[in-house]
C-alpha cells in the first residue's frame, strides 16, 4: 500500500469510528413536556440534548456567574457530574450548556428569556441575570422529576430540542406567609423560598406583626420581640427575628431572585405592640398578650405624637435592612379606629415610608385616603374599595379571597384552614383572570397577584406546604402567562405530571381529586 493510500484509509477510518460514536439522540417532543408556568411560546424540533460528564456550563458576564454555580450544584447532585462553570469561550463546543445575559430584546424585558436547545448545545439567552435565572427553572423541569432530587440516579439525562421564548404577563407574582399568628424558624422561610422559586414567584410578603406577636427585632423599641414576640395563637411560645436572621433571609432570597416585602399591620392589629409599650396606648394602659384569633379590637393610639415617633423607628430601622422597594404596613381591619383618624394616620403613615425610600403597600381598605402616586393597593375582600384605589392611580395587588386565599380549606373535610371566604380546591384557584375580576380595574392598573396564607391554624412547616401546594402552581401561572394560552384542561395535564417532582421534593401537598382522580 502506497503512502498516499495509507494516509488516505487512515482519515476514511478515523471517519468511520467517529460517525458510529457519535450519539442516536432520542426523538423527544417538547410539546409535550409539563411546564408550569406555561410558556409564551414554544416551538419543537423533535429530538433531544444529551447532559453527560464532561459538559460544561458557560456564562458571558461575571454577573452570571453566581446563577451558574447556582445551576451547576442544582444539577450536580441527582447526574452525578462534575459540570465544571466557565466563562465563555469564542467558539460554542458540542455537549455543553451557555447562559447569556447580554441580548437587548424589549419583548422579553427584564424577566423573560429565549431558551434554545439543540442536539449539540443548549443556550440561554435573556436581557437580565433574572431571566437567566427564570430560564434555569424552565430548564429543570424539562429534565426527569429526578433532576429535584437530593440524591444522585443513575440514568440517561436527555431534554427535548426546541426553541422557547418567555415572559411574564405580570411583574408582581407573590406568596404571603403570616408568622404572626404562628412563628416559623428561618430554615422553614428559606425551605419556601427555594419551593416557590422554581415556579417563577418573584416576591415573599413576610406578615411580620399582630396582635398575636412581634416578630422582627427592632432595637430602638427592644420590648416589641423582648415582650411582644413571647407566644403566639394557643398560647405557645412565640419567636422573632434578629435583624441579623431577617438579612440573611433577605439574601437568601435575593440570591434566588425573590423579593422580600416586610408588613407592620397597624393601626389595627397591634395588640403585641400595645402590650409592649403602654404609652402607645390612648389611656397609657398595656393590654395583656393575646393568644386568640378574633380581628378588630386593638389600635395605635392616633392622636399621640409618640405613636409617630415609634412608626418613625420602625420603619427606619426596616428600611435600611430591606433592599426591595416595599413596605407593606396593613391597614386592614382597625375596626377601633375611628374612620377620621384612620385617614390621618394612613396619611401620616405614607409620608414616613416615602421619607424612607420606601414604597407603601397597604389592604384595600386604605383606599380611603388620598394615595400617592407611588402607594400601591393590594385587594382582598372589598372591590369597590379596590376601584376607589385604582381610580386613584393606585397599582393593584390581586389577592381576592374567594380565589387567592391559600388558608381557605380544599372542601369540608381538609383538616387545616378556614372557610369563611369559602372552599378553594385546585380548579377554584386556578380558574379566575385579574384583569377581569372586579369591573372597571384593567390590566393597566394591576400591578400582579399575591397567594396570602394566613396562620391561625397552620403550625409547622408541613401545614405551610400542605395549603400552598399544588395551588401556588396555578397562581404563579396566572401571573405568569397570557389568558389565552390558559385553560383548566390543559393545566390540569400539566399539573398532574407535577406529582412527582413534588413527591421528590418531599412536599406535603394536597391531594386534590380535581387532578388526580
Amino acid at each position: 500500500m502506497t503512502h498516499y493510500r495509507l494516509i488516505h484509509f487512515f482519515l476514511w477510518f478515523t471517519l468511520f469510528v467517529s460517525c458510529q460514536q457519535k450519539r442516536i439522540a432520542t426523538p423527544m417532543d417538547l410539546e409535550q413536556e409539563a411546564v408550569i408556568p406555561k410558556p409564551v411560546h414554544l416551538e419543537a424540533t423533535g429530538s433531544s440534548f444529551l447532559l453527560e460528564e464532561g459538559t460544561t456550563i458557560f456564562y458571558d458576564t461575571p454577573q452570571l456567574e453566581p446563577t451558574a454555580n447556582h445551576l451547576a450544584k442544582a444539577l450536580r447532585i441527582p447526574t452525578g457530574f462534575s459540570l465544571p462553570v466557565q466563562p465563555t469561550t469564542s467558539k460554542i463546543a458540542s455537549g455543553n450548556i451557555y447562559l447569556k445575559a447580554s441580548n437587548k430584546d424589549s419583548v422579553v424585558g427584564e424577566e423573560g428569556y429565549q431558551l434554545k436547545i439543540t442536539e449539540d448545545f443548549i443556550e440561554v439567552d435573556a436581557n437580565a441575570t433574572v431571566g437567566v435565572f427564570r430560564a434555569i427553572q424552565t430548564l429543570k423541569q424539562l429534565f426527569p422529576p429526578e433532576i429535584v432530587s437530593s440524591q444522585h440516579h443513575q440514568k440517561q439525562w436527555e431534554i427535548a430540542t426546541g426553541t422557547i421564548t418567555d415572559y411574564p404577563e405580570f411583574a408582581y407574582r407573590g406568596v404571603m406567609l403570616d408568622v404572626a399568628r404562628h412563628f416559623f424558624e428561618v430554615e422553614d422561610i428559606k425551605r419556601l423560598i427555594d419551593l416557590i422559586s422554581l415556579y417563577k414567584i418573584n416576591m415573599l410578603h413576610l406578615h411580620l406583626t399582630d396582635d398575636q406577636g412581634w416578630r422582627i427585632a427592632i432595637t430602638s423599641w427592644p420590648n416589641l420581640t423582648a415582650h411582644g414576640g413571647k407566644t403566639e395563637v394557643g398560647g405557645t411560645e412565640g419567636g422573632f427575628y434578629t435583624q441579623e436572621q431577617y438579612k440573611d433571609i433577605v439574601s437568601y432570597a435575593q440570591e434566588r431572585f425573590i423579593t422580600i416585602i416586610p408588613e407592620i399591620d397597624m393601626p389595627g392589629h397591634t395588640n403585641a405592640a400595645l402590650a409592649s409599650y403602654a404609652e402607645l396606648n390612648c389611656d397609657d394602659k398595656a393590654p395583656e398578650l393575646y393568644t386568640g384569633t378574633k380581628v378588630g379590637f386593638s389600635t395605635l393610639c392616633t392622636h399621640k405624637e409618640i405613636t409617630y415617633t415609634f412608626i418613625d423607628d420602625v420603619i427606619r430601622e426596616l428600611a435600611a435592612i430591606t433592599p426591595g422597594p416595599y413596605i407593606h404596613i396593613g391597614g386592614d381591619e382597625s375596626h377601633s379606629t375611628v374612620h377620621k383618624d384612620y385617614v390621618y394616620f394612613i396619611d401620616s403613615v405614607q409620608n414616613i415610608v416615602n421619607k424612607h425610600g420606601k414604597q407603601m403597600i397597604g389592604w384595600d381598605e386604605i383606599s380611603d385616603v388620598d394615595l400617592q402616586p407611588t402607594t400601591i393597593t393590594q385587594f382582598w375582600v372589598h372591590p369597590q374599595k379596590a376601584l376607589k384605589a385604582a381610580q386613584q392611580k393606585s397599582k393593584i395587588i390581586m389577592s381576592p379571597a374567594k380565589n387567592a386565599y391559600l388558608d381557605m380549606k380544599y372542601d369540608s373535610i381538609t383538616p387545616l384552614g378556614l372557610d369563611w371566604a369559602g372552599y378553594i380546591d385546585v380548579d377554584t384557584a386556578y380558574t379566575w383572570d385579574l384583569s377581569s375580576y372586579v369591573e372597571g380595574i384593567g390590566k393597566e392598573d394591576i400591578l400582579g397577584i399575591e397567594a396570602p396564607l394566613w396562620t391561625e391554624t397552620v403550625k409547622t412547616m408541613e401545614d405551610i406546604e400542605y395549603m400552598i401546594f399544588p395551588r401556588l402552581l396555578g397562581y404563579a401561572e396566572i401571573g405568569w402567562t397570557p389568558k389565552a394560552l390558559r385553560n383548566w384542561k390543559d393545566y390540569k395535564v400539566r399539573l398532574q405530571k407535577q406529582k412527582e417532582r413534588l413527591e421528590i421534593l418531599n412536599v406535603n401537598y394536597y391531594p386534590s381529586k380535581r387532578v388526580w382522580d
